[in-house]
């Protein structure tokens, strides 16, 4: 049997710290309780203003509409004044064919032009000579007509005189002789007759051609100036075309950029529409950004965007704008679509590219190339363009 006295003794000692022990208890489990409420209400916060405020996707690449160098005419390649990594401006010239065959196009045009110009003035001129040979001819139809009058005069007394001859003969009142030269002249009247009358048709002829010789002439010149014939336009097209394809023979940038994908040398026999080498505007870069479909809800043309790249980190961050959606899903342009009728249909979010454009003068700043990751996050605070609905 224990002493009580010892047993009240242990006790006494062993309450203190077991009190201790329970209200370290009690201050950890309050300390922790408060925290995970402290966090509870953080989180509650935070989701209440800043979830659903904004969307984000790092499946996002930067994009240019750059520009492809081919050649508007064929030719050898003379020079190549620029390489791969190059930067150039507005108008500097990228590559030079030779020219020589252009040249003497330009030449020819530039005679054929001038010879189409003394055509056309020699037309003019021809109208004038033809009027002449037309009033010419009305003359000589008045010439011959009167030559016909006369003849068909002769003919008609020659026609009377043997006629009275003939019945002089019977009575004995002429002799033979008389009658027969009576009758030789009436002959000779009928021919001359017959003459005139052909001249009188030739004259007319000749008249009838000429007009029609003018008509087809004035056909050629109507209404026209040597510098505004038909011809002579015709001609300086054809002049312009050539000076066309000899200024040609020089490639220049469209704009600014960085040169990529060089693909020309010198001696190089190039043709029309063969590409020879980009030209990338970094300062026109924009970043197509592949959202989920789910994402796109409240997204909206015109909203700003923040954009950070892999290339500067989050140290440089970029402002944007959503310029507009893509007309379809990636999976919807591909080579071979899915076949979603099958059996083994299987659920896929999709994504849709959103174009984003991007500020000019941070790029300028902090210069991108084509191709890089960003990382996108849209303001959908923003009202943007005030549209109802994102797709519309």
């Amino acid at each position: 049997m224990s002493d009580p006295i010892s047993s009240d003794s242990h006790e006494s000692s062993a309450t203190p710290e077991a009190s201790q022990k329970r209200a370290k208890r009690k201050r950890l489990i309050l300390i922790v309780t408060t925290g995970l409420v402290v966090v509870g209400v953080c989180y509650g916060a935070w989701t209440l203003l800043f979830t659903g405020k904004s969307v984000t996707t790092d499946n996002a690449y930067t994009a240019a509409e750059v520009a492809q160098i081919t050649p508007l005419v064929a030719g050898p390649v003379k020079e190549v004044k620029v390489s791969d990594t190059q930067a150039v401006k507005t108008g500097e010239v990228l590559v030079v064919l030779d020219d020589t065959d252009a040249k003497i196009a330009v030449a020819q045009a530039e005679a054929d032009l001038a010879r189409t110009k003394r055509q056309v003035r020699q037309l003019l001129g021809n109208d004038e000579d033809l009027a002449g040979q037309v009033a010419l001819r009305v003359a000589e139809i008045a010439t011959a007509r009167s030559d016909l009058t006369r003849a068909t005069a002769s003919y008609e007394k020659a026609v009377i005189d043997e006629r009275r001859r003939q019945n002089l003969v019977a009575e004995g009142a002429v002799s033979k002789e008389e009658l027969t030269n009576a009758q030789t002249q009436l002959r000779e009247a009928r021919a001359a007759l017959k003459q005139a009358q052909s001249r009188v048709r030739a004259a007319e002829a000749a008249r009838e051609a000429a007009s029609g010789a003018r008509t087809a002439n004035s056909a050629l010149i109507s209404d026209t100036t040597v510098e505004d014939n038909p011809a002579v336009l015709a001609a300086k097209a054809k002049l312009d075309q050539a000076r066309v394809n000899l200024e040609r023979t020089v490639l220049r940038s469209p704009f600014d950029g960085i040169i990529a994908q060089r693909s020309v040398e010198i001696g190089q026999q190039v043709q029309a529409g063969m590409r020879l080498m980009t030209v990338v505007p970094i300062d026109r870069i924009y970043v197509d950004a592949n959202f989920k479909e789910s994402q796109l809800q409240k997204v909206r043309p015109g909203q700003q965007v923040e954009l950070v790249s892999d290339l500067y980190g989050s140290d440089v961050v970029y402002t944007g704008r959503v310029e507009g959606f893509a007309g379809g899903s990636g999976s919807a342009f591909a080579a071979i679509p899915a076949q979603n009728a099958t059996g083994n249909w299987i659920k896929v979010v999709q994504r849709l590219p959103v174009r984003i454009q991007m500020d000019s003068e941070q790029l300028k700043q902090h210069p991108l190339r084509v191709g890089l990751s960003m990382e996108a996050t849209v303001d959908l605070r923003d009202h943007g363009d005030s549209q109802p609905t994102a797709m519309r």
